[in-house]
């Protein structure tokens, strides 16, 4: 017969999937009652109706169900109390005043933000497959989709649903393909306009960076809008030791308006870590000839005058449109795709780049 020692012992392997913290440490077992082969377990969900109670369920009574001695396991699933939630929030903070440290000049994440000139350029497209691709090669990663008005990352990523909010300080991020996200597309429907003024903007920032429990991360990118405007500038002063990415097209046109975010950068002592040039040629699918649709050296250029490195050239697919819909980026699909192998190489250079100093591998 199994002791309940030992039940709670194995308990300890089961992780909260949002959480990524195992039940038994994060006090969410209630109890455990042994009767001979049969086991009773009651788990308290962070919140009542969690969507993910099946998953919990399912890996509770698997992970009970292996031990010697257990024939059937019944798993009972409540939800936690105000009290208890207090003092699971108590317990994520680890005594601090805000849940993410993120804006502690000793942080150790990597905070990357993801910048254009101008809109139309795919930045959206390039933070969404640029996380993916981290993910791939093993890093905790994040994205904070800061694009409160053209937020685009929930539909890239493929992620449904609403984060869950423990209480008016501890927001839950989503989490697909190994990334975890917040994004203003998760708290308004997809076709619902954000129409706020500037004060609104640096309050919501305010609160993905101080109450998202994202938990030990590698890499937090995150996107920005396009231009020098409120979110861009706050981001900036906010996280002064965050570097930039700038995100072009070949055109001139497009790398001339991405110049001026290097400016910025610059003129408020942001260090670039580099330039991607997006849809920079088209190989034709028939012939395999390679076409340069929109001019060639943008990137090239730009890297040039912010006095840093292209990070990598981008080819223009429609599969790249494709995988977006349906939220599945590029960058996790087929090894031999010239596009997905583009995202993955310039991760490499990024982690050489900026590597991390946490190294909170899986």
């Amino acid at each position: 017969m199994a002791t309940k020692e030992e039940i709670m012992q194995a308990l300890r392997t089961v992780m909260d999937p949002e959480l990524n913290r195992s039940l038994v440490d994060l006090d969410m077992i209630r109890d455990v009652r042994v009767e001979g082969d049969q086991v009773r377990v009651e788990v308290a969900l962070t919140i009542q109706g969690c969507p993910l109670h099946n998953t919990i369920e399912g890996d509770v009574r698997e992970r009970v169900r292996s031990l010697p001695g257990v024939r059937e396991v019944e798993v009972i699933m409540t939800s936690m109390t105000d009290e208890e939630r207090g003092q699971l929030t108590g317990k994520l903070r680890g005594g601090q005043s805000s849940l993410s440290p993120l804006l502690d000049p000793n942080s150790r994440t990597r905070v990357i933000g993801v910048a254009s000139g101008k809109g139309g350029v795919g930045k959206s497209t390039v933070t969404a497959n640029l996380a993916v691709a981290l993910a791939r090669q093993g890093y905790q990663v994040g994205v904070l989709d800061a694009d409160i008005y053209g937020f685009s990352i929930p539909r890239l990523l493929g992620l449904k649903g609403h984060p869950t909010v423990l209480d008016e300080h501890t927001i839950l991020p989503l989490e697909a393909h190994g990334v975890k996200a917040i994004s203003m597309g998760m708290l308004v429907e997809e076709s619902t306009p954000v129409i706020w003024r500037g004060p609104l903007l640096a309050k919501i920032l305010d609160q993905f960076l101080e109450d998202v429990a994202w938990g030990d991360l590698d890499y937090l990118l995150v996107d920005l809008p396009p231009g020098t405007g409120d979110i861009p500038l706050s981001f900036t002063q906010k996280l002064p030791k965050a570097q930039l990415i700038l995100v072009t097209t070949p055109q001139a046109a497009a790398e001339r308006v991405a110049s001026r975010t290097a400016t910025m950068a610059q003129k408020t002592n942001q260090s670039i870590l580099g330039v991607i040039e997006n849809m920079a040629y088209f190989i034709c699918p028939g012939c395999g000839t390679t076409h340069e649709i929109f001019g060639r050296g943008g990137g090239e250029r730009l890297a040039k005058e912010a006095d840093t490195e292209l990070l990598g050239r981008v080819p223009l697919a429609g599969a790249v449109r494709e995988a977006g819909d349906e939220g599945h980026p590029v960058a996790m699909g087929d090894d031999q795709d010239p596009t997905g192998q583009a995202f993955r190489e310039i991760a490499r250079k990024v982690a050489e780049r900026a590597p991390a100093t946490m190294m909170a591998r899986r």
